[in-house]
């Protein structure tokens, strides 16, 4: 008897590396909180202050470099305690590198960066997948990147809030 088959998160049939934005989720494994500390209403005018550890200084240098990849770019992100968000674009500009390499897909973007942070933090920090939604239309996109934006006000209400 086999391992128990992977329940697959993607949609089907379709093709991640179509042009266009994509909401990721990406966790830390058993949600340890390795990325960031969150003091809420510690700023000046009572918002979230967000420190980033210095694991999470990493993580914030591979994804401001997401941009190496040919055709990703990031448009907006937050790294909390134990989680990241990110409204990642891939582009429509054709790629560059050797005829017929394929666009880079969602996956390649977001294991790219797993890949380079665990490489310089010295261990595997993430959960096995990750959370992606495909951003459909500007409705969408206004709503993602205001969660985005709002998420550390809202920590200790977050679904991944652990103590």
């Amino acid at each position: 008897m086999g391992l128990p088959k992977r329940k697959t998160i993607r949609l089907p049939n379709y093709d991640y590396s179509s042009p266009g934005a994509y909401f990721v989720t990406v966790c830390t494994k058993d949600r340890r909180r390795l990325l960031s500390e969150i003091a809420v209403g510690a700023d000046a005018l009572g918002g979230p202050r967000l420190s980033l550890t210095a694991t999470g200084k990493i993580v914030e240098k591979y994804i401001l470099s997401t941009d190496r990849l040919s055709g990703v770019s990031i448009d907006k992100y937050v790294i909390m305690p134990n989680h990241i968000h990110l409204i990642l674009r891939i582009g429509a500009e054709p790629q560059s590198g050797p005829p017929g390499a394929s666009a880079p897909t969602v996956s390649d973007a977001v294991g790219a960066m797993k890949r380079l942070v665990s490489k310089e933090v010295g261990a595997n920090i993430w959960q096995r997948s990750f959370h992606e939604h495909v951003i459909r239309g500007a409705e969408d996109y206004a709503m993602i990147w205001d969660y985005i934006e709002q998420n550390p006000a809202k920590w200790a209400e977050d679904r991944y809030y652990s103590e």
